[in-house]
């Protein structure tokens, strides 16, 4: 039965260094506000997973609490690139980034054979691309039925699974909705996971297109409301559209990033 607790003590309990952690969420429901807490408590070392990577892997990136990610697409959505991310990759700046691309097929090919059990995942992808060179985890496979060359991704089970959701009951199931992404296979796939929610009520209403994550998938439930700004909660709030603009200024500078995360994240508890 999942635990309701602060975000903190969550954080505290699911995510130390060295883990591998993916933080789902498409378009909204991103979980900034778990991850911000990531940086005030310096975790180091993350594998980070996300399929599309935005601003939220570029703070934690630029504020040194990774050293690999693994990833479908990486920007600053409508805006252009991860400055923090790049940074990272191109002059190891805080420190060196091992990246991991995949497709978005792949990738949640990968979670998915995770939540299953298996240990990889068949697909008709990657043909045409020089990935499966430079990636371990992609391997050309046959089918032993039709003798179809196919690609095998591996199993992804990563230590932790962040995302956020609208909402939670007092037993700590979770009720997500809106544009999705990845939420459910990671939670499935992960060792250990922490819900953020909008709020906790006394009893879920129905809601046609819901997912519900059921208590016993989920470890820990936080209430944090806006925890997904300057992403949005469908139903909740609106996505902060001018912060993405602005993030690209800030961004580009090593001293005035480094400003912002200081007065924006690990001042604010």
């Amino acid at each position: 039965m999942a635990v309701t607790a602060t975000l903190a003590e969550a954080v505290r309990a699911a995510i130390g260094d060295g883990d591998s952690v993916a933080m789902e969420g498409f378009t909204h429901l991103i979980p900034h506000a778990a991850a911000h807490e990531v940086i005030r408590q310096g975790r180091r070392g993350l594998t980070l997973i996300r399929m599309t990577p935005d601003i939220v892997y570029d703070q934690l990136i630029g504020a040194g609490c990774a050293a690999k990610l693994v990833f479908s697409w990486g920007g600053n959505p409508g805006v252009g690139s991860l400055h923090r991310l790049r940074d990272a990759v191109e002059h190891a700046w805080p420190g060196p980034l091992e990246i991991e691309e995949h497709s978005h097929a792949g990738l949640v090919n990968r979670y998915v054979a995770g939540a299953s059990g298996l240990p990889f995942a068949v697909l008709r992808g990657y043909s045409g691309t020089d990935l499966p060179r430079y990636t371990d985890s992609i391997a050309p496979v046959t089918c032993p039925f039709t003798g179809e060359r196919l690609t095998a991704v591996a199993a992804l089970n990563p230590d932790a699974a962040v995302i956020h959701a609208q909402r939670a009951d007092r037993e700590g199931n979770v009720q997500l909705w809106g544009i999705l992404g990845a939420q459910k296979e990671a939670v499935l796939a992960a060792k250990r996971s922490i819900v953020t929610v909008e709020e906790i009520v006394d009893e879920l209403e129905p809601r046609p297109g819901a997912i519900l994550l059921p208590h016993w998938v989920v470890d820990w439930v936080c209430e944090v409301p806006g925890g997904a700004a300057p992403s949005y909660a469908a139903g909740y709030t609106e996505r902060d559209n001018g912060f993405y603009a602005d993030w690209d200024a800030v961004s580009r500078d090593r001293a005035s990033f480094t400003a912002w995360i200081d007065a924006n994240v690990k001042e604010r508890a």
